[in-house]
């Protein structure tokens, strides 16, 4: 159960009404999801994090579908349901087939399990990691 309202179209401040009016025109679509309604409520915020994602996720050195399966990774190591759900069907339209998303979620399990046994036994960073170059 979300903890502020997620607020409509007739409900949005000229502020948020500006950053739906961006997220539907840079996403060529009419859906503007929860995450950014819930968002609205604070509408700083909401044109912050809009911002600060169309720069992150847009064309680089890494291509969109790898940043997708990056915010995957994290979203998992995080517990973030949403976030999980929605960057997998974003991945999926990018072109992620399952064989993909299953070879990730092994990596992700497989870094976790590798984490905390690290972790755990303070093995410490051999000094050629640690090395820039």
């Amino acid at each position: 159960m979300p903890t502020v309202r997620l607020l409509r179209d007739d409900e949005l401040s000229p502020m948020a009404r500006a950053v739906f009016d961006d997220i539907r025109a840079t996403r060529k679509t009419d859906f503007v999801n929860d995450f950014w309604r819930a968002l609205a409520n604070d509408p700083a915020t909401l044109k912050r994090t809009w911002e600060s994602i169309r720069q992150v996720m847009a064309p680089g050195a890494l291509d969109p579908l790898v940043k997708e399966m990056l915010y995957i990774a994290v979203s998992i190591a995080h517990g973030c349901e949403y976030c999980v759900a929605s960057h997998t069907a974003s991945a999926r339209a990018k072109g992620m087939t399952a064989e993909q998303y299953l070879e990730l979620v092994a990596v992700v399990g497989m870094a976790a399990e590798t984490n905390r046994l690290a972790t755990a036994l303070q093995v410490p960073v051999d000094p050629r990691f640690r090395d820039p170059a």
